[in-house]
């Protein structure tokens, strides 16, 4: 081979290995500078597990385990100390009485002990109970276990040795100090089906899961639709427009126990305005129990309807409550499109309705579904809307009523936790669903 030619064959090796760039894989700065990127991200990954993860992975713990309300509090040995005497003299003979209880209902105690300061110098006890010993002035009680909730009493008799004008601060001053071991339903490694055996054997649980989604599902297409309404009117310019805008956003800004209580007030069947405004109209005929009637009974073209009239209005309080929140977002971006393609298409003569079909509605399509992923959510974990208006009866009752009803009402903490793991079994895969079929942004 000729030198011209190894000359050749060198040149474009060299320009092969310029198209093919910089050899892969991170060199040492880059993964230096990765490594201090890790470091100053720890402390925000560390403070969203235990903010996210750790109040999760204890709901999960607690619903498999028979957890009630009076659990929360572990077991412990309580003595208190009764002296049946007021004023004695030398030789007087008064009883001491200790009563131990354990003040757990549901765990057992084991080597429950307790002690207390004796005076000698002052009383002589006569010691009869075998569970008791006296010495070096420190009365000294062994009582073994304890049974949930049980009692002990133990009886000893004293006998003064000089004149005492109060022989209850002189013996009641010192507490008795209580030893005792016991388990707790938290902490140990004991765990249990039965909170969801007892929620999904429950008559109304399939019921109270529709009502959920119905809730749900029309909340949030009502709030996107309303959203939706006001971005487009008040997208056009016009006098007054922030001012509307502003306005706009009120149901959401205010307090809700204030917007609960005005509607509470204003659909009041004895004296609300809707109701005395309906009677006057002679649209109907008796006052409407908005939020306290299950169903309306009606017949449409012969067939017989179950109208749901409190299911209804809470479902219209949250579409209209939560519809600013849409309408910002939903303002934003179609603020963002721009207007030479609507006056392209204005120009071929395609008429509003078209333009917001075709060429609107897919800009929009992104920032809709995620404006319903995100009030689906907020939605299914609604509770003070509910409580506030109705208190989950009327038919109205959702899974997160049920999780306050269990929990507190019923002070059954692992069925309380048991219908929140289901909450986030239902959102988790709708979740899944959403991200897998969800529009794209389009171009």
């Amino acid at each position: 081979m000729s030198t011209d030619s190894q000359e050749l064959d060198a040149v474009r090796a060299g320009s092969l290995s310029e198209a093919k760039g910089p050899p892969k894989g991170a060199g040492p700065l880059q993964r230096r500078e990765a490594r201090l990127a890790y470091a100053m991200l720890a402390p925000t990954f560390l403070i969203v597990c235990l903010i996210v993860l750790l109040p999760l992975v204890a709901n999960f713990w607690i619903s498999v385990k028979p957890v009630q309300l009076g659990d929360l509090r572990p077991p412990e040995t309580t003595v208190s100390e009764r002296v049946r005497a007021n004023a004695v003299q030398a030789g007087d003979t008064f009883e001491i009485r200790y009563t131990i209880r354990n003040s757990s209902p549901r765990m057992a105690l084991s080597d429950v002990s307790f002690s207390d300061a004796v005076p000698a110098d002052d009383v002589r006890l006569a010691i009869q109970d075998d569970r008791c010993t006296l010495g070096e002035g420190v009365l000294s009680c062994v009582l073994g276990d304890l049974e949930p909730s049980a009692r002990e009493r133990i009886s000893i008799e004293a006998t003064a040795e000089r004149d005492i004008e109060d022989v209850e601060a002189l013996l009641e001053g010192s507490d008795p100090n209580a030893t005792g071991s016991g388990g707790n339903v938290l902490t140990d490694f004991s765990f249990t089906f039965d909170n969801f055996r007892r929620v999904f054997d429950a008559t109304e649980f399939w019921n109270v899961m529709w009502v959920s989604l119905a809730y749900t599902v029309f909340g949030t297409a009502g709030a996107l639709i309303l959203g939706l309404f006001a971005a487009l009117l008040l997208n056009e310019a016009f006098k007054g427009r922030a001012f509307l805008r502003g306005l706009f956003l009120f149901p959401y800004v205010a307090p809700v126990i204030a917007v609960a209580y005005t509607w509470v007030t204003l659909l009041d069947p004895n004296s609300g305005t809707l109701n005395a405004i309906l009677l006057q109209m002679r649209a109907i005929e008796t006052p409407i129990n908005f939020l306290g009637q299950r169903y309306a009974e009606f017949s449409l073209l012969g067939v017989p309807i179950s109208f749901p009239v409190a299911l209804t209005t809470v479902i219209a309080f949250e579409a209209w409550r939560y519809f600013p929140l849409s309408f910002l977002f939903i303002l934003a971006r179609m603020q963002s499109i721009g207007t030479d393609m609507y006056e392209a298409a204005e120009m071929d003569g395609a008429s509003p309705f078209q333009q917001f079909r075709f060429l609107s509605l897919p800009q929009l399509a992104a920032i809709l579904a995620i404006l319903f992923l995100l009030r689906f959510i907020w939605t299914f974990n609604k509770f003070d809307d509910i409580f506030l208006l109705t208190g989950g009866a009327a038919g109205t009752r959702t899974l997160t009523v049920n999780v306050y009803e269990q929990a507190i009402g019923l002070s059954n903490i692992g069925a309380g936790a048991a219908v929140a793991v289901v909450v986030f079994a239902v959102l988790l895969t709708f979740a899944l669903i959403f991200f897998k079929f969800s529009p794209k942004e389009e171009g």
